[in-house]
């Protein structure tokens, strides 16, 4: 009995200092958003604050700047004026069409701004490192909205029914369910299956590459803080400060192809 418990207090004291160790460490990485606390029954985690922060950013910003037009321009007007017509001008030269562009411009340009800014404010001093302790477990008060899966998967979702219904809508049921199921040859019902899996990977592939892109350069800083401090640190914020831009519009141009793939009659695209 004495040995039964001389090994059980052992094997006790091991793990409260495996536990003390782990808590004690600096370096917190957690898969999930956390819950820093609810309203009206509904839970409020740090990735939702930051996002709510990023739309009262851009739209103070769109109210203030829409207040200030003027007909001589300024420096700050002639070089918003001058990136919002290039980019149109983009939008309607891949579209072939000036009404396509007119309805799309809107929800491309509201993902690549939304996106960057969110990507861009998870560099702030405090985004991560202030917040909360539930007990013993540290909750950031503020998280890149794009570390969370949830939200990556909900402008996935934005996207995806965007295309699908803006193909349907353009190209008639019929014709767009072509695409998918076509019985004129093996080779063609082959092609229509691969088709309906590459729609639905779409998914997938949206939602993931910016989550995982935004996840793993957060978790790639913390730990070169932790074992090279004060060296390795600030050249991987400027890398992943360029990552940041350059998800937000990776995930812009894929929206915008892709609607204009669903809009190609599929003779055409042929």
């Amino acid at each position: 009995m004495v040995g039964v418990d001389l090994v059980s207090a052992t094997s006790t004291a091991v793990a409260t200092a495996t536990a003390a160790v782990v808590h004690e460490s600096p370096i917190h990485v957690s898969l999930k958003a956390e819950v820093i606390g609810h309203l009206l029954g509904f839970p409020i985690t740090n990735s939702l604050l930051m996002t709510w922060i990023v739309m009262a950013l851009l739209i103070g910003f769109a109210i203030w700047f829409r207040g200030t037009l003027k007909m001589i321009p300024g420096k700050l007007q002639a070089a918003v004026e001058w990136a919002i017509e290039g980019a149109y001008g983009y939008v309607v030269e891949t579209f072939e069409s000036e009404k396509l562009a007119k309805q799309f411009f809107p929800l491309i340009a509201t993902i690549f701004l939304f996106v960057l800014v969110a990507n861009e404010l998870e560099f702030i001093p405090g985004v991560g490192s202030i917040g909360l302790f539930h007990g013993t477990e540290f909750a950031p008060l503020l998280r890149a909205p794009a570390a969370d899966l949830n939200f990556t998967l909900a402008l996935a979702f934005i996207s995806f029914f965007t295309i699908e219904i803006t193909g349907l809508a353009v190209l008639g049921g019929l014709k767009y369910a072509g695409r998918f199921v076509n019985f004129s040859s093996p080779v063609n019902f082959a092609v229509g299956l691969i088709e309906i899996i590459s729609n639905l990977g779409r998914l997938v592939s949206f939602s993931f590459r910016l989550f995982g892109n935004i996840f793993a350069g957060e978790v790639m800083i913390l730990v070169a803080g932790y074992f090279v401090p004060y060296l390795l640190p600030a050249p991987l914020l400027g890398f992943e400060m360029f990552i940041g831009a350059i998800q937000a519009l990776v995930f812009a141009m894929l929206t915008m192809f892709f609607i204009k793939l669903s809009v190609t009659d599929p003779h055409e695209a042929h």
